[in-house]
């Protein structure tokens, strides 16, 4: 989640600035985390409701209470600050949506996309679109107000992306990707070929300690690795590359990208992990993000969809076969 602007917290539970949102409350149950109670009783992130324990926004009666804290049957009062304008501004760009209804969309995002604002790509981004497409139905349970991404893809990562458009579709949904109650497959095409058909990698992923642009495996207990699980299957062979589906279990930066490589099988075209091969005509890694189930938040339907690759993927891959 983004950093809340911290604002100076009143005083005492009884006098509170306009624009806080103020929750009295009296706990049912007794010994539950704050930040997990006013999570769940207030309809914001467990994250923010931390940062703003934290921040001093929590009290019980006149005492600020700390993160460590837990519930007491006496009433507490949370301040909730209202959600800061995003910097961003909204752009009419042309949206490839796959799916949407009042509480989520589902985005077919292009190859060179980006999906935040950042330093040197600060428009013409996802978030710019959904600014533009989405009016006033934006999460912001970050904090700030914005469309709620659950998840991003790379830049030249194309494939399906899940928006959510209200907050609690939001904090919904960013559970159910943290306890991988998800299905993201994506179609790689890759250098060489793998000597197995399929296979699972377990590995722990972390910011490589010689180019802070890419990340790199690590052994288990290396600080600030990840625990990063992918499978994968070899779809088609080829002379010299193949087409191979990865299954995520786990959403660590560049984790299909690092798990390629670590098969000693990079991306085809990944201009970080396979920099002096030929790019075979792509203009990024020949990654798509074409699958991805899920269970709607709100209605529990199980909604499943699928995309073709891009047309470069088509290309490549009709070549490659009429070479067999």
């Amino acid at each position: 989640m983004d950093e809340i602007k911290l604002r100076k917290p009143p005083e005492t539970g009884d006098h509170a600035d306009e624009e806080f949102s103020v929750y009295r409350l009296t706990p049912e149950t007794y010994g539950v985390r704050y930040d997990q109670f006013f999570a769940e009783s207030c309809g914001i992130s467990r994250s923010r409701a931390a940062k703003l324990i934290e921040a001093g926004y929590a009290f019980s009666d006149t005492r600020a209470l700390k993160k460590s804290d837990r519930t007491t049957y006496s009433p507490v009062t949370l301040f909730v600050p209202p959600p800061e304008e995003l910097s961003a501004k909204p752009e009419n760009i042309p949206l490839s949506i796959v799916y949407e209804d009042q509480d989520l969309l589902v985005v077919n995002k292009p190859q060179g996309m980006v999906v935040h604002p950042a330093a040197g790509n600060p428009d013409h981004t996802l978030v710019n679109a959904l600014l533009y497409h989405c009016r006033d139905s934006l999460s912001g349970i970050g904090g700030v107000l914005r469309p709620g991404i659950v998840h991003r893809i790379d830049k030249d990562t194309s494939g399906l992306l899940l928006v959510a458009k209200t907050d609690q579709a939001h904090i919904k949904l960013a559970e159910l990707f943290k306890n991988h109650d998800f299905s993201r497959k994506y179609l790689a095409i890759l250098y060489g070929n793998p000597k197995e058909d399929c296979g699972k990698v377990h590995t722990f992923i972390g910011r490589s300690l010689k180019d802070r642009k890419k990340m790199a495996v690590f052994p288990l207990g290396t600080p600030n690795a990840k625990e990063a699980i992918s499978e994968y299957r070899v779809l088609e062979r080829y002379p010299g590359f193949c087409l191979a589906e990865f299954t995520l279990y786990t959403g660590r930066t560049h984790q299909i990208r690092v798990h390629a490589l670590s098969l000693g099988h990079p991306v085809a075209g990944d201009p970080l992990y396979a920099a002096g091969r030929d790019a075979c005509g792509f203009s990024g890694q020949a990654l798509c993000a074409y699958h991805l189930g899920f269970t709607h938040p709100i209605s529990g339907k199980k909604l499943v969809f699928e995309i073709e690759p891009p047309d470069d993927f088509k290309r490549f891959i009709d070549a490659k076969r009429k070479e067999n």
